[in-house]
């Protein structure tokens, strides 16, 4: 197959791991896009508050004809306030959590090689090599780093062990970040407190595939909150992608700056106005 000689490929997400980058036409731009990180930064801080507030439970427990019993029954919940939030991944996600975990008064660790300036969001952004710190004094540990080949299996069974047996992990980044044996294993004996689990280790290729999200039945346990990589899927965020990218293609159109890039062209692009975006 011969690919066309287009300008610019502009990714509707922020995730490279699905494009072949040496396929591509020299001269081509690649170009992606965010606005993800707010609807992914309210579904952690709700994933976290119910965690805490267990409010499915307690609207369970009430009813009329029992009403004065859990009355004098009722049993306390917990709050996310004072609580350590440790982020592996500081990006616009990571910084986005951050910055609403702030507001509710929680105490914030960052994992990031990259990210030097924590800008009052995070009381401390460590190297990688100082991920055990924040293992073991997370509540909640949030995956919210791009999968790399430094990055999966980061998160193992011996990173599951130095864990709270209280820690709560979230991930909403790329589900082979956590070695996935290494997790069952660790929920399954209550080694942590529990997981929340948006993003999975298989997904369905086409309208009649059917695949298994994960080897385990991650679902089954009662220490595991299992959704559809939904954590970003919101009714306002497609216009807002596809805004952005709008905007960029006349910026290649009129000869300005792309925002956004992650690959530069070389040598210099053939002429020619052509763009593609991946669905």
């Amino acid at each position: 197959m011969t690919v066309p000689n287009f300008r610019l490929l502009h990714v509707p997400g922020a995730g490279l791991d699905g494009i072949d980058m040496a396929s591509l036409p020299a001269g081509c731009h690649v170009c992606n896009v965010f606005e993800h990180e707010i609807p992914i930064a309210e579904f952690v801080l709700a994933a976290m508050l119910n965690w805490e507030i267990r409010l499915d439970a307690l609207r369970a427990s009430f009813a009329t004809d029992t009403w004065s019993d859990t009355y004098r029954a009722r049993v306390p919940h917990g709050e996310v306030h004072g609580k350590t939030l440790g982020l592996i991944g500081f990006g616009r996600i990571g910084r986005t959590i951050a910055q609403r975990a702030r507001a509710f008064g929680m105490r914030i660790l960052a994992v990031d090689q990259f990210a030097g300036n924590a800008d009052g969001l995070a009381d401390a952004v460590l190297p990688p090599d100082r991920l055990p710190e924040a293992l073991t004094q997370a509540d909640f540990l949030v995956i919210a780093c791009p999968l790399t080949e430094q990055t999966q299996g980061l998160i193992g069974a011996a990173e599951l062990a130095a864990m709270k047996p209280t820690g709560v992990l979230v991930n909403v980044s790329r589900a082979p970040i956590v070695d996935e044996a290494a997790l069952y294993d660790a929920l399954s004996r209550q080694a942590i407190g529990g997981a929340v689990l948006d993003v999975w280790y298989g997904y369905p290729a086409g309208a009649e595939d059917r695949v298994p999200p994960a080897r385990f039945r991650f679902e089954d346990l009662p220490n595991a909150v299992c959704t559809p990589h939904s954590s970003a899927w919101t009714t306002q965020l497609p216009e807002r992608r596809y805004a952005f990218i709008a905007r960029n293609i006349d910026r290649l159109a009129a000869g300005e700056p792309l925002l956004n890039v992650v690959r530069t062209p070389s040598p210099e692009p053939s002429p020619g106005l052509q763009e593609m975006s991946l669905p």
